[in-house]
């Protein structure tokens, strides 16, 4: 009988609870249902409606979550600025804790049009500041837009910590979005100089902070000032190599990383990794520099054998890219490669060597059969590694292809396609077997090996593919045969076979069988860039002025005009005309590809690049 009393007592009481909780959930449902409602007077700008909503939202507060903010809103559309000064003074009161109330009264103060009431509430807040709400309190500040503030707030919290450091990455962030570069610049100087782990977020803040040549000097001077003061803190190096990799200015920062290596103890691996970048930017002079000075100071180091290849390569992109190129000058290359490989012996890890020893043969001296013989010495050499063997084939194809067979050509490339899937080997045979279908005037196949290219990792042949894919859509949308795009790529196949006075005569037979054609303006720029290979520099910038003077041909007037300005500087001496040339591009072309490079260069002839 006892149990059952019990029985009865339990079940009246979960009948209880249960009734309590289907309350609980009515009662928050009609909550949930209010706000919305509320929510979408206020969407719609009946505020009234909505006023009056929120109004009783708030004051059953208790059982409806927090509205005071949405609350204001309405009230200040609706002007009733003492009635919502009221209710967050209340607020404030009964939460003094909410740091960001005050705000939301200094803000009621600016929409109110009391500005200096703005300002002695927001100094108020910060005055009462404890550390604890330094974030909170700057992050209402930055998103009512009033970054000002958000910085005294900051500013406040270091007093508070007691450390000049506290908050410099949101400070930085800060200073970032409002375009104060020089305060950019103090703080992060500042972070790294205790805390060297930090170094890649500043880099990263100052590349998105700095814009101008004048922010990047201001740096650089800052940097070079610190170096000097502070010897011991190679964090400043490190930021100076970083800032003048980003500059161009390799020269500069070769110095920085001769001084890394020599404090880091490192054989000369950072001078390598720089030499190595300049190489990849043209800068040859910077790169043999580089190269050599490993040679000389790291002899028999882990380095050595590879600055030693590396020097004679770079030496070797200087004199390919010094019109017209000197034969002696070529066979001096040789004898250098030679005395590589006397030195350190034919291995897999000299290998290129001997490639590139073979490239030069062929392509500079046009000795085709002593060249093959030395790639398929580098084919059949040992333990050489499947990269080198295979970029000999394709240089090997290349050679087929001066001898005018493309069916060879074309085994080996698909060979190293195979071999070197998704690589940048194997993206470079595919795009050999692109132009190689291109020159035969098959342009359907070519642009079928282009459209996977434009997909392709590396950077370089992804443009590479892109412009002549778009070269070969531009060309044959109207003239569906390609007719006049058959005859221009039989000139870019003479260019490559190095026939190049076959190959002007041909440029000339087609600008004048299809005049005012849309390859004109290639035409003229392919011709410009073979007279300055051929040392007519007369002759090529008149032909590059066909382009700079006319407005139609505006997709290559930027290409035309970088090199009108790299003929002055580097073939005819003219240093006033070639920087006049560069400050053109600058200002007539700020989005080109060649912008970074032409400020590099202008800088330098202006004489203001520090070393």
């Amino acid at each position: 009988m006892r149990q059952f009393s019990l029985r009865r007592f339990t079940k009246v009481g979960s009948a209880l609870v249960l009734c309590l909780g289907l309350g609980l959930h009515a009662v928050q449902a009609q909550d949930n249902s209010g706000i919305a409602l509320a929510r979408e007077y206020a969407r719609k700008g009946e505020n009234e409606k909505a006023a009056f909503l929120f109004g009783r939202l708030r004051s059953e507060e208790q059982a409806a979550p927090n509205v005071l903010p949405e609350y204001l809103v309405v009230l200040q559309n609706l002007k009733r600025y003492k009635e919502a000064e009221k209710l967050v003074k209340k607020a404030i009161r009964q939460r003094p804790e909410e740091p960001s109330y005050g705000v939301a009264l200094g803000s009621l103060y600016t929409t109110a049009g009391d500005a200096p009431a703005a300002a002695k509430q927001y100094e108020r807040v910060i005055g009462q500041l404890t550390a604890g709400q330094v974030v909170p309190v700057a992050t209402e500040f930055t998103r009512r837009n009033l970054p000002e503030w958000a910085e005294k707030t900051y500013l406040k919290g270091r007093l508070l910590t007691k450390d000049d450091t506290e908050y410099a990455p949101q400070l930085i962030q800060l200073y970032t979005q409002s375009g104060q570069t020089d305060k950019v610049m103090s703080e992060t100087l500042r972070l790294v100089q205790n805390d060297e782990q930090q170094l890649p977020f500043v880099r990263n803040m100052l590349q998105n902070s700095l814009r101008e040549d004048k922010d990047f000097d201001a740096l650089e001077k800052e940097l070079f000032a610190n170096v000097q003061k502070y010897p011991e803190r190679a964090v400043y190096s490190e930021l100076l190599l970083w800032l003048q990799t980003q500059r161009r200015d390799f020269t500069g920062a070769l110095v920085q990383a001769k001084a890394l290596d020599r404090r880091g103890r490192t054989e000369g691996a950072r001078v390598m990794e720089l030499a190595s970048i300049a190489q990849r930017n043209k800068d040859y002079e910077s790169a043999i520099a580089g190269f050599d000075y490993v040679t000389r100071e790291y002899r028999g180091g882990m380095y050595y054998r590879l600055a030693r290849q590396r020097l004679v390569q770079a030496r070797e992109e200087q004199v390919r890219s010094t019109y017209p190129v000197d034969p002696a000058k070529i066979r001096g290359l040789i004898g250098e490669y030679q005395q590589v490989l006397t030195e350190l012996g034919k291995t897999p890890e000299t290998a290129p060597v001997l490639r590139s020893m073979a490239a030069l043969y062929a392509f500079q001296l046009d000795e085709k059969d002593k060249a093959m013989a030395m790639l398929q010495e580098v084919i059949d050499l040992p333990r050489a590694s499947l990269d080198v063997v295979d970029e000999a084939k394709i240089n090997l194809a290349d050679i087929y292809l001066l001898r005018s067979e493309p069916w060879e050509a074309t085994l080996l490339y698909s060979q190293v396609e195979k071999s070197h899937k998704d690589s940048p080997v194997g993206y470079e045979a595919k795009l050999r077997n692109a132009r190689l279908s291109y020159y035969a005037g098959d342009f359907k196949l070519a642009k079928s090996h282009l459209d996977i290219l434009k997909e392709a990792t590396s950077r370089e042949i992804a443009n590479d593919a892109m412009q002549l894919s778009l070269l070969i859509t531009d060309n044959t949308a109207m003239d569906t045969s390609g007719v006049a795009l058959r005859d221009y790529s039989a000139v870019e196949l003479l260019v490559f076979q190095n026939k190049l006075d076959a190959a002007l005569k041909g440029l000339d037979n087609l600008l004048q069988k299809y005049p005012g054609h849309a390859l004109t303006d290639d035409a003229w720029y392919l011709k410009a860039q073979l007279q300055r290979r051929m040392g007519d520099y007369p002759a090529a910038l008149t032909t590059l002025e066909k382009i700079t003077a006319n407005p139609k041909y505006d997709v290559l007037s930027d290409d035309a005009l970088f090199l009108t300005a790299s003929i002055a500087e580097e073939n005819l001496q003219d240093r006033e005309k070639a920087k006049t040339l560069y400050n053109q591009l600058l200002v007539k072309y700020p989005g080109s590809i060649y912008t970074a490079e032409s400020r590099k260069r202008f800088r330098k002839l202006r004489g203001d690049a520090v070393n």
